[in-house]
């Protein structure tokens, strides 16, 4: 085990930030983390799992899933029932940059997902073996978050622990842990739709500034003792909060 993690916030296709903020990473003493939705809308999704896939592969990297991770691979195991869902969450811009702009007026659904698999045969198993949520020493990384009103977190659904908002961050955090997680925008955890910092209340750490969005995308150094360093790189292309 390292001594420190490093962890980045969703990224959802901007692979310009998430080259950018790798460099701030010290592979050789800090664990790195993915809290997932690494793709759907922004940039180039596609490199964007690409680059998550190879830092798992030849790096140790953890990669959490994400709800779009999770809606990704229903498309895949069931295009036709998952398809318009997945197409209306950023979806598109995905299948868009595997294939190609307007494959979806040229192909079905199921058309879509089969030349996915056939092109990218890595990237299912790769999702299918993304981690519900990573322990290390005090802190829980996940996310979407963990159900609080359980005695004993690690019960959370699965669905919770990619999808869940309000019934998390909204709660007492009773687990005597530091809880770091993604999926709701700092904006809306302040509540101004506009303060894209670390979210921090009752040991509950979010750190997705909604980098797509045109907010920060986030790469937090933690140690044992808490955050040693705040990354962040705004997303000038955008600028949605201005």
């Amino acid at each position: 085990m390292k001594q420190d993690v490093f962890v980045i916030g969703d990224i959802h296709g901007e692979i310009t930030l998430f080259k950018e903020i790798l460099k701030y990473w010290d592979e050789k003493t800090q664990q790195l983390v993915l809290i997932g939705d690494l793709g759907d809308r922004g940039e180039n999704p596609k490199e964007c799992f690409q680059l998550g896939y190879q830092l798992v592969n030849e790096k140790g990297a953890v990669c959490l899933k994400g709800n779009h991770e999770d809606m990704l691979l229903r498309f895949l195991h069931d295009p036709e029932e998952n398809y318009s869902l997945y197409a209306l969450n950023g979806g598109l811009k995905t299948i868009e940059t595997f294939l190609h702009t307007g494959a979806e007026a040229e192909y079905s659904p199921t058309e879509m997902a089969s030349m996915i698999k056939s092109h990218y045969p890595w990237l299912e198993s790769f999702l299918e073996n993304c981690f519900l949520y990573f322990e290390w020493n005090d802190y829980i990384f996940v996310h979407g978050g963990v159900d609080l009103s359980k005695k004993d977190w690690r019960k959370t659904s699965d669905e919770d622990f990619v999808w869940i908002r309000e019934g998390f961050y909204d709660q007492h955090n009773h687990t005597g842990r530091k809880i770091v997680f993604g999926h709701t925008i700092t904006p809306m955890l302040y509540g101004d739709n506009q303060t894209t910092d670390l979210w921090v209340k009752e040991d509950l750490i979010g750190i997705d500034g909604g980098a797509v969005y045109g907010g920060t995308l986030h790469g937090v150094h933690f140690d044992r003792s808490g955050i040693v360093q705040d990354y962040r790189i705004d997303n000038q292309a955008k600028k949605l909060w201005q």
